[in-house]
């Protein structure tokens, strides 16, 4: 089987003061799977969905990703969302005088320029989009604003899973989206993300806690701790941290 991402000795510092945050990062994720990241704060976790995404504060010092057996790192971040990488955020930005409703079919038509798809007519995208959104509750209300503004945190991260309904990215890099997000909340982003599982699709999921994966069942567990992943298991791994936390993995790194 061909590895969706291949992650070997990723080293990684922050750009602006050299600190080394992933160091010697290793990770395959196969389509189909589902993993989950768990670890503590400071571990290098969202370091990591923003060096996949291609967030520029990030220098790459050693190690390489591959993507589809392509270097994901010498693609631009708007080449690698066209290939399909998606990064939903831990705190998705307010976007004032951009339409929702604007930004959603820009983005998919770009997508679909990109691999050589026409474009989807107004009365295509509107029938896309009131399908996906009605699984999703988000109101009509929601579509009209403009991106993310006024949105409460449950609704910002329902707006990023209806981004993944309709761009439907071959890889989903989740940064702690269950961040903010009560039970009903919680319980219709991780349907919406259910719902997009596929053997074509793989999902990587990082959280701090083992609620979120009560909902979104992982295939594969890691632990994360100072920059690499020290520990790999089933998803009893995450209930396993849920009574017993990160202490062990803190002190041996």
């Amino acid at each position: 089987m061909t590895a969706l991402l291949e992650i070997r000795n990723l080293h990684v510092r922050i750009a602006e003061d050299g600190t080394e945050i992933l160091k010697g990062l290793d990770l395959t994720v196969n389509a189909g799977e589902v993993h989950a990241i768990m670890g503590p704060n400071g571990s290098g976790k969202s370091t990591l969905s923003y060096v996949l995404a291609g967030k520029e504060d990030y220098e790459v010092t050693d190690g390489e990703i591959l993507y589809r057996g392509e270097d994901l790192l010498d693609m631009e971040p708007d080449e690698r969302a066209a290939e399909g990488v998606f990064l939903a955020f831990q705190y998705p930005v307010e976007i004032p005088g951009v339409a929702f409703m604007t930004f959603l079919k820009t983005a998919l038509n770009a997508q679909r320029k990109a691999r050589g798809e026409g474009e989807l007519s107004t009365p295509e995208f509107m029938r896309l989009v009131r399908e996906k959104s009605a699984a999703l509750n988000i109101s009509q209300d929601m579509l009209k604003r403009p991106v993310n503004v006024g949105f409460s945190g449950g609704e910002k991260k329902r707006s990023e899973i209806l981004q993944m309904a309709l761009l439907q990215p071959r890889l989903c890099v989740l940064d702690e989206t269950d961040s903010g997000l009560d039970i009903d909340a919680l319980r219709v982003v991780s349907e919406g993300v259910n719902a997009l599982r596929s053997p074509e699709r793989a999902m990587i999921v990082i959280t701090h806690y083992q609620r979120l994966l009560d909902h979104i069942v992982p295939d594969i567990v890691h632990v994360m701790s100072d920059g690499r992943i020290v520990r790999t298991g089933g998803k009893e791994l995450a209930l396993e941290l849920e009574k017993s936390g990160y202490a062990a993995y803190t002190t041996a790194a």
